[in-house]
């Protein structure tokens, strides 16, 4: 796993927890990136070059064999070729999810409760969870206490829900409210929207990038890095607003060589992989900022694991389940970024498939069989 300095405790901005340690982050690899960037190509040159790449060659993470590496990075979603949490962590999660029960608007444990699981992300995150929902709320499996929140919203990468106070030309409109907020006044307008309070949410599944990763932050592990750190303070943050979250289910990006637009193409998608598994390295390893126990330390995170992981390489089948991307699963032409309805159905897919059968799930996600 890399490294990196963790932030002095109670350095945190009054109004958002981490503001002053990402901002230190953001400047620190926007000034790497600069410093190794390329000529920058023009619209015309990047989309002859990036334009409908079939397949990368490039090994699913999930797949990679012993001995096998990507820049020095080996395989398996928690590393060393496991796909699996170490034991100790996975009896952590499961301990987590234990407390996840319906809930009262003020938290309270009520029989008539809800269970909100939140969508946290970008465009390409509410297009999928829109998806996700559509389907999970016509599948009779699925708990009627479940409410499907989808708060992610377009143009909110990383960055914008990890400095949401920054001046990046990325205020929502918020709904219900007559004026413009940060990602987070979005999510709690798509709360009220469903008739929910924040002391509902009890999980949240993130899937996240950075926009223009190679312009801004450089070659990897630089980009990633970052990534990293963003999501962290997501997580963070989200424990702060939502006091009875348990857990978080973190995705990595999907197919990106289509992509005819610098936005977050190949190798970014495919490496984003690395920064979601360095973050829970960090919290499995112990760190403080990371904290989900109360017995060793303030609590300043809910527990992380992976949820699907949705990255195949391009046509070509991946061994486990056969997965492929073709380029109709993507918007058309000038973007490949983007999932079409068919994308969107077969992410959708994977991810409630995910939540019907994972062990820390499906215990309260599906109806009960009582």
């Amino acid at each position: 796993m890399l490294a990196l300095q963790l932030p002095a405790m109670g350095q945190a901005s009054t109004e958002f927890l981490d503001t002053v340690y990402i901002r230190e982050q953001i400047s620190k690899y926007e000034s790497a990136g600069r410093s190794r960037r390329q000529p920058q190509l023009s619209d015309q040159e990047f989309a002859e070059l990036e334009r409908e790449i079939p397949y990368t060659g490039f090994t699913p993470l999930t797949e990679m064999g012993p001995g096998q590496t990507y820049k020095g990075q080996d395989g398996g979603l928690y590393g060393s070729g496991s796909n699996n949490p170490p034991p100790a962590h996975q009896k952590a999660a499961l301990e987590a999810v234990a407390k996840i029960t319906p809930r009262d608007e003020d938290g309270n444990p009520s029989a008539d409760g809800k269970i909100v699981l939140m969508g946290i992300g970008m465009s390409n995150t509410r297009i999928i969870f829109d998806m996700f929902k559509q389907m999970a709320e016509a599948d009779p499996g699925k708990a009627d206490r479940v409410i499907l929140v989808n708060a992610a919203a377009g143009g909110q990468d990383a960055r914008a829900w990890a400095d949401p106070t920054a001046d990046c030309g990325r205020q929502l409109n918020i709904p219900g409210k007559g004026e413009k907020g940060s990602a987070w006044d979005y999510a709690d307008a798509m709360l009220a929207a469903e008739g929910v309070t924040p002391a509902q949410v009890q999980a949240v599944w993130i899937y996240q990038a950075l926009m223009n990763p190679g312009k801004r932050y450089g070659d990897f592990p630089g980009h990633a890095m970052l990534l990293k750190e963003c999501i962290g303070v997501i997580v963070r943050e989200a424990k702060r607003r939502y006091p009875n979250l348990q857990i978080v289910f973190l995705s990595s990006r999907t197919y990106a060589g289509y992509a005819a637009r610098d936005l977050n193409p190949e190798p970014y998608a495919y490496e984003s992989a690395f920064a979601v598994r360095w973050l829970i390295q960090e919290q499995i390893d112990g760190s403080p900022r990371y904290n989900y126990d109360p017995a060793a330390g303030p609590v300043a995170a809910p527990v992380m694991v992976w949820g699907p992981y949705l990255w195949a390489d391009g046509v070509r089948p991946r061994l486990s389940d056969g997965l492929t991307w073709q380029r109709e699963d993507f918007a058309p032409a000038p973007d490949g970024t983007h999932p079409s309805a068919m994308g969107a159905r077969k992410a959708g897919q994977l991810l409630l498939d995910f939540f019907k059968t994972n062990e820390l799930a499906k215990g309260w996600f599906l109806q009960s069989s009582d």
